[in-house]
């Protein structure tokens, strides 16, 4: 009976024993998760978030995501998601995958040599993949680690559509033959030409997600390419539903919530939208060597891009295998909604567009309204201009300590000039040597590598005094010598 009763209390003592140590083991994991989600992915510099909650709720234990691919689609709030990369890269010293020019040879397939500093596949960390390009998964991967996170962003066809025209209108053969956007609907075939390259004006998801965008449609062709979009990506954003995108990429990416709170960069002027949300109509920027320059907003502007509801729907109909790709991920996109948590994402979206405002009330001037380009004070972060409608930005406020207005230029600096902050960071000695014209960008051009005739790429050189200048590349190889002030090579076809 004894030895019975010293071994049963034995034993009870190591049950309890056992039991402590498991709730310590617990509390240390769940510990070390705060600890992680706190400190690891916290922005490397100066946090300017007033509110506790900059953070969002927490993620867990879980490791932020550094290597990403995202194709930038073209007219769907792509510039806004690349300036999210950007910001959460820059500020971790991540090293990008950056084009030679301003993008990677666009209209051809991506191939891995147009990306600067690329010598070969692994003989490289790149961290960060995301200017435009006609996805090319092979090339991709020879850039890319085998645990790169995909992800893409879509937006309905008509409203593709409608910002393609009034931002391509000059660029795209077909668009710029037509009087305007109704008149393209009514009558599409009169104006296209499926054997003219930038025409930008069928299928463009289909296009950039590196399928044939010009195919007769069928449901074999369409279901082929949500197959490999599907194998590839791991998230598909949706641009009409922004705010709840980002709630969905920043917990697939493992960010806290201030990484993914944004200003709409590039809204067009008659699309108003609230302050620094995201609900108007966006443009992009792979035309922006096209070389097409902006003096001014047209009268007819509206007129030209204004479409009857019946024309909307020619349009997705035109437009057949991006509806079907929009209306397949559309679905899939609530269905994670929907296994996320509907009130848990409604306390996110909230809370992020609290954030929002917060940033607007330090960060900018005027409540944070959008600005035409010609009241920005610094040429600096002054937009480019394409198209029929001028394409706003944002001026600072005036008196931040350098710590602040860092972090808010970051956010409000415009595609073209922060991809030449990222250049010239990872390349200084190429930056020492005048590959990058600051004068230049500053009047609104921009200096683009000419890779190939084919390309649709410009190359501009500025030069204040009129002298012989000499621009050459990334490796010290010249590329191009004019005794001019300016030098802009078009290529529209």
């Amino acid at each position: 009976m004894l030895r019975w009763l010293v071994c049963g209390r034995v034993g009870t003592v190591w049950i309890w024993k056992a039991l402590l140590l498991f709730v310590a083991i617990a509390f240390a994991v769940q510990l070390l998760g705060v600890i992680f989600n706190k400190s690891s992915v916290h922005p490397a510099g100066h946090s300017i978030f007033l509110s506790s909650d900059a953070q969002g709720p927490s993620l867990g234990f879980c490791q932020p995501h550094t290597h990403i691919m995202f194709l930038k689609t073209h007219k769907t709030a792509s510039s806004t998601v690349l300036n999210m990369l950007y910001r959460f890269g820059d500020e971790r010293n991540l090293r990008f995958a950056l084009p030679l020019g301003y993008q990677f040879g666009y209209p051809l397939p991506f191939n891995a040599h147009r990306v600067k500093g690329y010598r070969g596949p692994r003989a490289m960390e790149f961290h960060i993949l995301g200017h435009h390009m006609r996805f090319n998964k092979p090339e991709v991967e020879k850039v890319m680690p085998a645990d790169t996170f995909y992800f893409s962003i879509i937006r309905d066809p008509a409203g593709m559509a409608e910002s393609s025209f009034a931002y391509y209108k000059e660029v795209a053969p077909a668009f710029r033959k037509a009087k305007s956007l109704g008149d393209f609907a009514d009558n599409p075939y009169r104006y296209y030409d499926s054997r003219v390259r930038n025409n930008y004006a069928r299928n463009l998801l289909m296009f950039d997600f590196g399928m044939d965008n010009n195919a007769n449609f069928s449901l074999a062709v369409a279901q082929k390419a949500e197959t490999m979009i599907r194998q590839t990506f791991n998230l598909i954003l949706v641009s009409e539903y922004f705010d709840q995108s980002m709630i969905l990429l920043r917990h697939a990416l493992c960010w806290p919530l201030e990484t993914v709170v944004s200003f709409s960069l590039n809204a067009r002027q008659q699309k108003p939208s609230d302050v620094g949300g995201l609900s108007g109509s966006f443009v992009s920027k792979a035309a922006a060597a096209a070389g097409i320059g902006f003096r001014g907003v047209r009268p007819q502007a509206k007129i030209l891009t204004n479409v009857t509801e019946a024309q909307r729907e020619k349009l997705r109909q035109w437009n057949a295998f991006d509806l079907y790709l929009y209306k397949t991920f559309n679905r899939t996109f609530w269905e994670d909604i929907k296994s996320f948590g509907y009130a848990q994402m409604e306390q996110e979206v909230s809370l992020l567009r609290m954030l929002r405002k917060e940033m607007a009330q330090v960060c900018l001037r005027d409540g944070g309204k959008p600005v035409e380009a010609r009241r920005i004070r610094d040429k600096n972060i002054r937009p480019f201009q394409l198209g029929l409608l001028e394409i706003l930005g944002y001026e600072l406020q005036p008196g931040l300590d350098n710590a602040t207005r860092t972090a808010c230029l970051r956010m409000i600096r415009p595609e073209l000039q922060y991809k030449d902050v990222l250049d010239a960071k990872q390349f200084p000695r190429v930056a020492q040597s005048g590959q990058q014209n600051p004068a230049l960008l500053a009047a609104g051009a921009s200096l683009v590598r000419q890779d190939s005739p084919r390309t649709g790429e410009r190359l501009a050189e500025g030069n204040a005094g009129g002298r012989t200048a000499e621009l050459r590349d990334w490796d010290g190889s010249r590329l191009m010598r004019r005794n001019q002030t300016l030098i802009q090579k078009v290529r529209l076809t």
